[in-house]
């Protein structure tokens, strides 16, 4: 499925990570010019080759998501190179289980800071000027574990339904702006799980979903790509699971 973003600008932050490479190729399938972030060298020249060999044209910029003035520097970087941005999917991702008993306080602020505190710092960079051009659409990915919970992720679980709770709170102050602000919560992704993972975990993972399979990176990127569209304009401040039926509310 594709979507019409021709002329739209889409800043995609965890770009070079599973989830966040699916919804650049998407998104750049669907028309948008497309920007992301990263970290590590590396991971950002393998991303561009892989989207490269699908002759998917993605811009890439160091960033620092901690630092709210290397938030700034990012988005004007990408807009001086690709005009205003219309549209950010915040897809950055991580994961650290502990048990609540045995984790450290360094512990529970990198996950609520790279999950949570890194939403604010990018969104901070681009609500005004959304609202001021009448149209935007946020896209902030959290987790079925901030619905059901899960042993061993009380840190992440907090952070991603704070994802989801400043996602309602920014949709209603955006919403007579024309800007949209939406939260996807995805189960269990094939791409996304630990590669250290034995087959008889993953059996044991699935399991648990009625739809008896794993998701995918794409399924979750043409989703995200649908809540981008002006075909979901009338959808805001909502948190739409992509779980196989892990999860229902």
């Amino acid at each position: 499925m594709q979507t019409d973003l021709n002329e739209k600008t889409a800043l995609v932050i965890g770009a070079t990570g599973a989830l966040g490479t699916a919804v650049c190729r998407q998104l750049a399938g669907s028309g948008a010019r497309v920007a992301g972030d990263y970290q590590d060298p590396e991971l950002a020249r393998a991303c561009r080759d892989e989207l490269a060999r699908d002759q998917v044209l993605v811009e890439l910029y160091a960033a620092d998501l901690a630092d709210l003035t290397g938030c700034a520097d990012l988005v004007a970087a990408v807009e001086r190179d690709l005009g205003p941005i219309d549209i950010v999917v915040n897809a950055l991702d991580f994961e650290q289980p502990a048990r609540f008993r045995d984790m450290d306080k360094s512990q529970w602020d990198r996950t609520l800071g790279v999950n949570l505190d890194n939403v604010f710092n990018i969104c901070r960079q681009v609500v005004a000027g959304m609202g001021s051009r009448g149209y935007g659409r946020i896209v902030n990915i959290a987790s079925v574990i901030s619905r059901q919970g899960e042993a061993g992720h009380s840190h992440y679980a907090a952070a991603k339904a704070g994802v989801h709770g400043f996602t309602m709170a920014l949709a209603q102050e955006l919403a007579r702006n024309g800007v949209t602000v939406n939260t996807v919560s995805p189960g269990y992704l094939d791409e996304h799980l630990p590669q250290s993972l034995t087959e008889e975990q993953r059996q044991a993972l699935i399991a648990r979903i009625p739809a008896a399979r794993l998701g995918r990176a794409d399924e979750l990127a043409c989703l995200v790509d649908f809540l981008c569209s002006d075909q979901a304009g009338f959808i805001t401040g909502a948190d739409i699971a992509i779980n196989g039926g892990q999860y229902m509310h």
